[in-house]
Formats: structure tokens, C-alpha cells, sequence
């Protein structure tokens, strides 16, 4: 005996909505259409189902054996069909924020790959990991400062260096850069920092190390209110990604040095994940990879196991995913070459330093 899966959803949708007429209505068929598909099933079960009244459906006794089963039924079909159409869909990626280096990271990936791609933004790792356990998306970036949920995969994906800004009349606006312990002592303005966030717990550990005072006072008003108090003062400080806050003049982006702090992004997802370009995501995202140099860099205590140190780094300027495509490629024409894969293509945009706060000025959210 085969059953009509048809008929059987035709079945539930009578069940819970009580009527012929309602169940109707809402799968879009004839009221004779629907009295036919449930006859039709009564028929193959060998078995009445539903006792038809002037006050609607209800179920006989075999009806009610038989519902938990075209439930489980419909949901199986409901849940393959599903996974064929996850497939073809872009792999949901969750950069957290559209101006940090995951986002160059990603649009290197589209490139090289030509994988179709939805960019999506969240507010942080809680609200990612439930995205990753559900299924809404299939990849996020972020930092891990507390455990994993179960079912949770990750690997180093980038150490994004972090920029200082300052005014055109602050005393730093004319150096190349800043070392870090140069800036003890100063308050760094970083206005709607949410303190829940693993940015805020990152920069809290940068506070602690360096004895710079974190200032979260003060309401958003915008990109463009802050650049204006950050370019009109001749003593805020604020941190931010070197791609954000751009585009002032009055606004200086400073590398910070000696060590270079860095933040600490991790690729995730959940290990049931069975979309098609995953595997390619997690490839490029560990060929693009250039692990923690404990020499020039800075990590808090808490990330450092995740990012164990290797001497592969050389020592210089912090690089941009950019710049470190490019290097692979140098190295990949260099007859000692061995670098990235040749189909790796450099972003177009430069990273931002890692506050993950998403879509936000600077690193306030």
C-alpha cells in the first residue's frame, strides 16, 4: 500500500482546522477536492478516519490511532524536501559586522569560489549560536569568549589588528603609528559599547593589560556624531576598525603597536550543516588563516589556546585579508612558493579592527 502524501496533509489540515471547508481554503482546493482526498485515504488505510457533522470533523478511534503517524509522515517528507532546497540556496553567512575583515574574508571567498552568498549581520555570539543550531544560518564570524553550544564547530579565522582615532588636533595625529604603552592612562570613548558583548569582554582584558580607560557613556547618535566629537577634540581617543569611520578628514586612523592587540575572529558552525559550499568556506577561511605571533601581536589570556602561536609570521605592519591574499599569491609565483591556492582572489576592501560590533560606528552598538 503506498500513501498519498497529499492526502495525508489534506488529513491534518482538516484535524486542526475542524472543518472541510476551512482546510479548503487554506491548502488552496475545492471543498469536493478535499472530501475526495480524504475518502481516497480512508479508502487505501481500509479505515474511517473522520465523522463528517454539521458542526465540523472530528476523529473516530482509528483517526486518532493514525494522526501521530501522518504527522511523523508529513514531517519527514517536509524535513528531505528541505534539505534539497538548503542546498541550492546561497550559504547565510553571519559577519557580525559589514565593515570587519570577515566581511572581506567572505567577499574573497565569493570571489574565488563563486559561490552564491547572503551576507547577514547579528548582535553578537549568543544570538549566533542559536542561529547556527536552527539552521537560519549556516556560518558566522565572531569571537568565542565563553564555551560552545553543543553541536558548535570553530577554527581560527582571522587576527584582525586594532587602529586607534584620534582628531587632527590631538598630540598623536602626526606620528605613523602609536605604541600601545603609549597610551596608558588615556580614556578611550566608546559610546553605547554594549557591556554583554564579547567585544566589550575583549576590550575589557585590553583595559586591564594596558591601563586604558573604557568609556561607554553616552548615547549613538550615528557614524556622523561621533566623527565630528572624535575630529573637534583635541583629546579623545577612540578604538575602531580601520575601515570604519572613515571617510573624515578631520579623523585620523593610527596602527597600534609594540605589541599589536588584536581581535580574535573564529569561523563557526554547527557540525550537521550539510550545505554543499561549507566545506569550501572552512578551506579558504584556513588557507587565508596566519596564526597568532606572540612576538608582535597581543590576544587576551582567555583567547590564546584558541589561537596557538606559530613563528610564521613575519614582523612588520599588521596586514589586511587583503594583503595577506596578495602575499599568498606572491609567494605562490615565487619558485619556493607554496601560499594559497592559485584560484584565491584578493578583497577590494581593507578590515576593520575587531570590535564586532555590527553595522556600527566604530565599536559601539
Amino acid at each position: 500500500m503506498e500513501l498519498d502524501l497529499g492526502a495525508v496533509r489534506t488529513f491534518l489540515a482538516v484535524v486542526d482546522d475542524g472543518h472541510f471547508t476551512d482546510a479548503a481554503d487554506r491548502l488552496g482546493l475545492t471543498q469536493q477536492a478535499v472530501s475526495k482526498r480524504i475518502a481516497r485515504l480512508e479508502s487505501d488505510l481500509g479505515a474511517p478516519l473522520l465523522n463528517r457533522s454539521r458542526a465540523g470533523a472530528r476523529l473516530t478511534e482509528d483517526g486518532t490511532a493514525f494522526l501521530p503517524h501522518a504527522r511523523a509522515l508529513i514531517s519527514l517528507a517536509d524535513q528531505a524536501a528541505g534539505m534539497f532546497a538548503a542546498r541550492r540556496r546561497a550559504l547565510r553567512i553571519d559577519a557580525l559586522a559589514r565593515d570587519a575583515a570577515p566581511s572581506d574574508l567572505v567577499r574573497s571567498f565569493y570571489e574565488a569560489r563563486d559561490v552564491a552568498v547572503d551576507l547577514v549581520v547579528s548582535r553578537g555570539a549568543t544570538e549566533q549560536q542559536t542561529t547556527l543550531t536552527d539552521g537560519s544560518v549556516d556560518a558566522a564570524f565572531g569571537r568565542v569568549a565563553t564555551g560552545l553550544a553543543p553541536g558548535i564547530e570553530r577554527v581560527p579565522a582571522f587576527l584582525e589588528p586594532l587602529f586607534v582615532l584620534v582628531g587632527r588636533r590631538h598630540r598623536l595625529a602626526r606620528r605613523k603609528r602609536v605604541p600601545v604603552q603609549e597610551l596608558s592612562g588615556l580614556t578611550a570613548w566608546m559610546p553605547g559599547n554594549a557591556t554583554d558583548s564579547e567585544w566589550a569582554d575583549y576590550y575589557r582584558f585590553f583595559s586591564l593589560e594596558f591601563g586604558v580607560t573604557i568609556d561607554t557613556s553616552g548615547p549613538v547618535f550615528g557614524r556622523d556624531h561621533i566623527m565630528e566629537r572624535i575630529g573637534a577634540s583635541p583629546d579623545l581617543i577612540m578604538f575602531a576598525a580601520k575601515t570604519q569611520l572613515t571617510g573624515s578628514p578631520d579623523v585620523v586612523h593610527l596602527p597600534v603597536t609594540d605589541p599589536v592587540p588584536v581581535y580574535p575572529w573564529s569561523l563557526l558552525w554547527h557540525g550537521l550543516n550539510r550545505h554543499p559550499a561549507l566545506p569550501l568556506l572552512i578551506a579558504h577561511t584556513q588557507t587565508c588563516y596566519r596564526p597568532y605571533d606572540p612576538r608582535t601581536q597581543w590576544l587576551p589570556d582567555p583567547d590564546r589556546h584558541l589561537f596557538p602561536p606559530q613563528s610564521l609570521l613575519p614582523r612588520g605592519e599588521p596586514r589586511s585579508v587583503r594583503e595577506i591574499l596578495n602575499f599568498d599569491l606572491d609567494l605562490q609565483r615565487s619558485p619556493a612558493g607554496g601560499g594559497a591556492p592559485s584560484q584565491l582572489r584578493s578583497a577590494s576592501s581593507s578590515p576593520a579592527a575587531g570590535s564586532g560590533a555590527p553595522d556600527a560606528a566604530a565599536h559601539a552598538t
